[in-house]
Order: C-alpha cells, then structure tokens, then sequence
C-alpha cells in the first residue's frame, strides 16, 4: 500500500502529456521595447542634464569676463575732482539718432556733468558727424542753451571733418563755433526719402495687397502709389520741420548771419567759407580754444560711451533670445 507522499502532485503533469509553459516576468509580450524605451529615455534626461550643466558654465565665465572688462574699462564718473581747472569735453561723432553713443540720452548726461563740474571753466563741443535726428538735435540744443543759463559757463563748438545737418543745428548752441579750413559745415535742410517699385511691380505683374483702416494709413509704402495729396502733406511736414531748423540757427547765431538765398536751402560749405556767411566764427582747433579762449589747458573727456562689457551684454543677450526661440522650437522633437 503506498504513502500518499509517494504519489504525485495534482498539478504535476501526467505521463505522456505535454509541459505547460512556465510564465516569467522577463518572458512577457514586449518586454525588450519597454526596455529599450527606459534606456533611451534615461539616456535623452542624462544628455540634457549635461547640456543644462554646460551651458551654466559657459554663463558663468561669460558674466565673469563681462565684469572683468566691465572692471577694467569703466573710468567712473569724468571730472571727479572739482578743484583743478580743466577745459571739459563732450564728443559728438558719427550719426546722431538715438540708438547711437551720439544721443540726446548720452550727451545731455555728459553735458549735465560737465557744466555741474566746478572745476570745468568751460565746454567744449568737439564734433564730427553728418547729422542724424532733428528731434534728437532738438533735445540736446534745449538743454545745452539751459545749462548754459543756470551754471553760467562758456559753451564752444569746435568742428573737425564736418558739422552738417542735426550736428550744426548741436552747434549753434555754443556762443562760438570753431572750424578748420576745409571742415564741411551746414546743410541746413530735412529730407524724408525711400523708394517706390510700383513699375517694377507692374512689368513683373505682381499684385500689391494692403488693407488699411485710413485711406492714407500707407501712403508711405514703397509698394503701393503716392497720390499728389499725400506728397504735399509730406512736403508740409518737411516744411514745418526747416522752418523750426532756420529758427534756431538764426537764435543762435543772431547777427552774425550774412543771408543769401542758399544759405538755408541744405547746401554746405567748407570751414572757411562757412566763416564768410556767419555760419562759424574763426579758425581753431580743441587745443586753441582750451589753451587760448577758456585759458585751461588741461583737457577732461566727459563723453559717455557704450563700454565694451554692455556691448558684449546686448549683444549676448540677443544671441541667448534666439537660442531661446531656437530650443522652443526643438522642444517636440524631444517629447
């Protein structure tokens, strides 16, 4: 008679038949995918875990050279010491407008300091520049002509290569104007231009489509054509904006003008000539006026100027708003 622990288990299987499959974790349907998938995804978080590390760094040396430039090139405050007797300068050259060092914001600053200044015995306005904005002209003149008021001190302008346009409308400003002989001086004018392809468009046969709300909404568009009354309503803005040019010219230089018919009508002349017709007053240069009109020898630069590490930054911050956008646009292809 046999012990039942000589008998088989009930779910061991019989004689002659068939094993059943034995079930393990690693042997279920797709389980290399799923795998596979975590591994990758591990991988992608790794990578940009590191491109995220990287690009601190790169943020952190660049800040640190940013400052050290900054550190480097940053003169402080011009004119710090209010005793000694100094002839002050401001610089007006190139372009004025007012993303340029040749701002109103960068030249009234300048000029505020250097009138306040108690060891400045006087300011000169060393320029060199074809124009630019007449508003921006407009701003630094109003508030040159009020320092001058308040801080009683002599203003001159001594003109290098040229004095045209918004720059002598600066100039007139100073209670003289000095130029070299061959210094190019005046224009006094304002012009407004572009270009218009409304021909060209036609021979190409390309149809312009523009909706406004205004009929004359776009009438400056290069693409669409200018109608007789839009062109005088421009010609009467141009008009405004001279006679307001003529005005302070004849403010400022008072009887000194010899008018002729040219005079305003945005020509230029050389220094000497500009000497003839009232527009500048004599020949001389930035040492002259320092040494023999304001009897200080000793020069004191007071322009602002954009330094090198605010150059760096705007330029860097640009470049970091475009990678922004650039990553946004990246970010599906991640996802």
């Amino acid at each position: 008679m046999n012990n039942e622990s000589d008998l088989p288990p009930s779910n061991a299987p019989s004689a002659g038949a068939p094993a059943s499959p034995v079930v393990r974790a690693e042997g279920a349907p797709g389980w290399e995918r799923s795998t596979m998938e975590k591994l990758l995804f591990a991988t992608i978080e790794e990578q940009k875990a590191q491109r995220r590390w990287r690009t601190f760094v790169r943020l952190a040396w660049l800040a640190f050279f940013i400052f050290l430039i900054w550190s480097l090139t940053y003169k402080g405050t011009p004119g710090a010491d209010k005793t000694t007797p100094h002839t002050a300068v401001i610089e007006i050259d190139g372009e004025i407008g007012p993303k340029s060092e040749a701002s109103a914001e960068f030249i009234v600053a300048a000029a505020k300091a250097a009138f306040e200044d108690a060891g400045a015995q006087g300011v000169v306005l060393l320029i060199n520049s074809p124009g630019g904005s007449p508003v921006q002209a407009g701003i630094i003149n109003d508030e040159l002509r009020r320092l001058k008021a308040r801080y009683k001190k002599p203003l001159y302008a001594v003109v290098e290569e040229s004095c045209a346009s918004a720059a002598y409308y600066i100039a007139v400003s100073a209670d003289r104007i000095f130029v070299d002989k061959a210094s190019m001086v005046g224009s006094i004018g304002v012009l407004m231009e572009g270009f218009g392809f409304v021909g060209l468009m036609d021979k190409l046969g390309v149809e312009r489509r523009l909706l406004t709300a205004g009929e004359n909404k776009g009438f400056l568009d290069p693409f669409s054509p200018q109608t007789p009354r839009q062109k005088d309503h421009a010609q009467q803005m141009l008009n405004v904006v001279h006679r307001q040019f003529i005005d302070v010219v004849r403010t400022g230089r008072g009887q000194r003008l010899k008018e002729t018919p040219e005079l305003f009508s945005g020509l230029f002349w050389t220094g000497q000539q500009a000497i003839d017709l009232g527009l500048a007053d004599q020949l001389g240069n930035l040492d002259y006026v320092a040494r023999e009109v304001i009897k200080a020898e000793e020069l004191v630069d007071y322009t602002r100027h954009e330094n090198v590490a605010e150059k760096l930054a705007k330029r860097f911050g640009a470049a970091i708003g475009e990678g922004a956008v650039k990553a946004m646009r990246t970010l599906p292809a991640l996802r």
